[in-house]
């Protein structure tokens, strides 16, 4: 029976990891869900949201220290990481805007794993655009309702409390929302590209009536939240998560190269192999680099690490991707054999250049901080 971590370090979470996800990762990655077990273990670990304070149950862990829990999760199972990105998500929603009845209501079970959240933006259509949400949240008896379709909601076939994110009049509110209300239905979406055990699901709302204590925040609040608040906070998992897959590829890689023998020497003698490696080994370091500086920004309350986070998810997303290609070349046929680990990094790296804000708007994104610093005139200085 696992029990609570002795600390929360990259040491102790590493070890969890080795023990308890790298062997059945596969395995769940075929089965297209997280066993209740395994979630129970989470639970005893107190990994689900070691940042909240101690008064609720967490373990007041920093943003730096929740990065490296959330890179080795990543390097064991990303999908095993999205889970935890999303309770994340919420608990810290619920701990930063909720009401002192909602944080007494929701945070402890929260801290503990007894309730698992969902974080529901991306919509039909819409995708995570805040702009294009079409969910609506009607005032009604002194409460709301709610109606609509989240689709692509991570946990959301599992997760016991939603964060819904619905358009309120001309603004965008955000609404705490029990799987148990009347009206909600869940959809669950199987046989994804990558990410395939975070138990995907479509979640519909078909006038779920809401108390007036489901609202977090003001109403209309949201809009502001989202863009630089729980998303960013999101980002910075993923982040965290992709360097844990360049880290997996890099150690299967090396150990596999080690040991295979090509015309009768090591596969790791060849040049162009070496360099592949060399290359996962800069990139691994640096991405862990750019996490640790968001981190740090966001533990001071530097709002510069809204864009060290943006740059910090660009660079170790589109490095996964470029490594796990990399790491399935160099396993050759068995790098894309079924519940090959090369191959399901090669699918869950794929996933993070998507996630959190896509590789081409984190580049526009980048682009136009550039404009903005004084690294970089703006086009109208240049005419």
């Amino acid at each position: 029976m696992t029990t609570a971590l002795p600390t929360l370090d990259r040491s102790a979470v590493r070890s969890f990891v080795d023990a308890h996800v790298v062997p059945e990762a596969d395995r769940w990655d075929r089965a297209g869900a997280i066993p209740e077990e395994f979630l129970a273990r989470l639970t005893e670990a107190g990994l689900w949201a070691p940042f909240l304070p101690p008064e609720v149950g967490g373990a007041g862990l920093d943003m730096r220290g929740l990065g490296a829990v959330h890179e080795e999760i990543g390097r064991g199972c990303s999908s095993v990481r999205s889970l935890l990105t999303v309770h994340t998500m919420v608990s810290w929603a619920v701990q930063r805007w909720g009401s002192d009845a909602q944080r007494e209501r929701w945070l402890p079970d929260l801290a503990a794993g007894r309730v698992l959240g969902a974080f529901c933006l991306s919509e039909p259509g819409a995708g995570s655009d805040a702009v294009g949400i079409t969910t609506t949240a009607t005032a009604h008896g002194g409460g709301w309702l709610l109606s609509g379709v989240k689709k692509w909601i991570t946990n959301g076939a599992r997760a016991d409390l939603f964060l819904v994110f619905a358009r309120n009049g001309s603004g965008i509110s955000a609404f705490l929302v029990p799987r148990t209300a009347p009206g909600v239905r869940v959809e669950p979406i199987h046989d994804m590209l990558g990410t395939r055990a975070s138990m995907l699901a479509e979640v519909a709302f078909d006038e779920v009536l809401l108390g007036p204590d489901a609202l977090v925040g003001p109403s209309g609040f949201a809009s502001g939240m989202v863009l630089s608040g729980v998303l960013d906070l999101g980002r910075y998992s993923v982040a965290a998560g992709s360097v844990g897959i360049v880290q997996a590829c890099l150690d299967a890689s090396a150990g596999y190269a080690a040991q295979r023998t090509v015309g009768g020497a090591p596969l790791s003698e060849l040049q162009l192999i070496r360099a592949k490696l060399s290359d996962m080994v800069t990139d691994v370091r640096a991405a862990r680099l750019l996490c640790e500086e968001a981190g740090r920004l966001k533990d001071a309350g530097d709002s510069a690490t809204i864009m060290a986070t943006w740059v910090a998810k660009y660079f170790a997303s589109t490095a996964a991707a470029r490594h796990a290609t990399e790491a399935v070349q160099i396993h050759g046929a068995l790098g894309c054999a079924p519940g090959s680990p090369t191959a399901r990094f090669y699918r869950d790296a794929k996933v993070m250049e998507i996630i959190e804000g896509s590789s081409e708007i984190q580049r526009i994104t980048i682009a136009d901080e550039a404009f903005r610093q004084d690294y970089g005139r703006t086009p109208e200085d240049q005419r």
